[in-house]
């Protein structure tokens, strides 16, 4: 199984302060990758770092075999690389469904406005709902009216419109209900393998996430400090104990 992400010595940080130091990472494709840590980690920051949102001070990170050098975001996401931040970052103002179609807007060429990128990204959104019935039951409702939940659905959505073929998914399941949390990891996992999506998922819920991740990587004060097999890290007590709270 081939690498589609490769991440050596990475540093990166703000204003001139580190807070990841050397981070070394292999994501093979069509696997999920939970990275997991106490709050201030890093797990944020090296989201931040791979998505282009912060730029490396050292290292290299390479996709799909090419170094990605200093390529912008919106490069990046062109690539194949889409990123749900914490917060959701849903747009409140917009609908449900307007939310979803500039999660593709980036596939609309002048030309192709009117024409099959338009229909393409039509089927991508109609294939959401299929994913997410509640969502299709409130396409025409703005942002803001829409529960935890929902939201996190039209977040994880317009992500997906985009067509990554990696997904940064940082704390999907902050403030949501058990049984959402359940369903949002379950998705996830049939996505993978079914799509062949790869997913680097930084999670708090530190099981769920090893329950559908394939291989866990353990940050600590910016350091990568254990990674395996996923299972392999549920069954370590010393390093649950140590450096994730159960």
């Amino acid at each position: 199984m081939s690498d589609l992400l490769e991440v050596e010595g990475l540093t990166a940080g703000y204003h001139g302060v580190p807070v990841l130091h050397g981070i070394d990472l292999r994501v093979p494709a069509g696997t999920i990758c939970a990275v997991l840590g106490a709050n201030g980690a890093g797990k944020t920051t090296l989201l931040r770092a791979l998505s282009g949102l912060i730029r490396p001070s050292t290292g290299r990170i390479a996709f799909d075999g090419a170094d990605l050098g200093d390529l912008a975001t919106e490069r990046l996401v062109r690539r194949g690389i889409g990123h749900v931040p914490e917060g959701r970052g849903v747009i409140a103002e917009l609908t449900v469904e307007e939310n979803l179609m500039l999660g593709g807007a980036w596939r609309l060429g002048w030309a192709g406005v009117w024409g099959a990128a338009r229909a393409g990204l039509r089927r991508d959104v109609a294939e959401v709902y299929q994913l997410f019935p509640p969502l299709a039951a409130r396409r025409r409702q703005p942002g803001h009216q829409l529960s935890g939940g929902e939201r996190q659905m039209l977040a994880l959505g317009r992500a997906l419109v985009g067509r990554p073929r990696l997904l940064l998914l940082d704390e999907p399941s902050l403030g949501l209900a058990p049984r959402v949390v359940a369903q949002t990891m379950a998705l996830l996992r049939q996505l993978c393998e079914q799509t062949r999506l790869t997913v680097l998922l930084v999670e708090q819920n530190v099981r769920s996430a090893l329950s559908i991740a394939d291989q866990g990587v353990v940050m600590s004060l910016g350091r990568v400090v254990a990674a395996g097999d996923a299972r392999r890290l549920a069954d370590d007590a010393d390093l649950r104990h140590a450096y994730l709270g159960f």
